[in-house]
């Protein structure tokens, strides 16, 4: 390689990172201040009735199920969904479940639509669930949402949720 060259390139190298990486780390820290400043949390409760379709079958070891949901509390507002399960059949076991939800409601005063994608599974009666917001999936109020959902079932058989999202402060 050309020494000149070498030189001249690392000079242009050191002005670009002296000159640019000062804006460059300033537009970082203000991302990182926008999105921390655009967390939030939300807390309720919620009821679901989970109803077998008509593909339902003795024989099959597949369940499907319209969900019906009501949201109470940070969440106001109701869903409706669909289930595809696999189960052993023996309670607390191992199984896993699929899901969407379309939720329409009020988030913390915010009204719109928004749909969760759930992943679920059980081994041995110990669950792991992931229940995401679809991303682009978010109208009105609500466009731009993105985050994730906690599931809490209590011992009484109670559902809570705590959804952690990000969303743009309102206009």
């Amino acid at each position: 390689m050309n020494v000149k060259f070498a030189i001249g390139f690392s000079a242009v190298c050191l002005y670009a990172f002296l000159t640019i990486g000062p804006a460059a780390q300033q537009t970082v820290a203000a991302q990182q201040n926008m999105t921390s400043d655009m967390r939030h949390t939300a807390k309720g409760s919620f009821d679901v009735k989970a109803t077998p379709t008509q593909n339902a079958s003795a024989e099959s070891p597949f369940s499907e199920r319209i969900l019906d949901k009501q949201y109470h509390g940070d969440l106001e507002g109701s869903a409706k969904g669909q289930m595809l399960a696999w189960g052993t059949g023996a309670k607390g076991s191992t199984g896993v479940y699929i899901a969407l939800e379309q939720v329409t409601g009020t988030l913390q005063g915010r009204k719109g639509t928004f749909v969760l994608q759930h992943s679920g599974s059980m081994l041995n009666g110990v669950p792991q669930l992931d229940v995401k917001v679809v991303p682009g999936s978010g109208t009105d109020q609500l466009a731009g949402i993105g985050g994730s959902m906690n599931i809490i079932i209590a011992p009484d058989g109670k559902h809570s949720y705590e959804f952690q999202y990000t969303l743009a402060p309102a206009p």
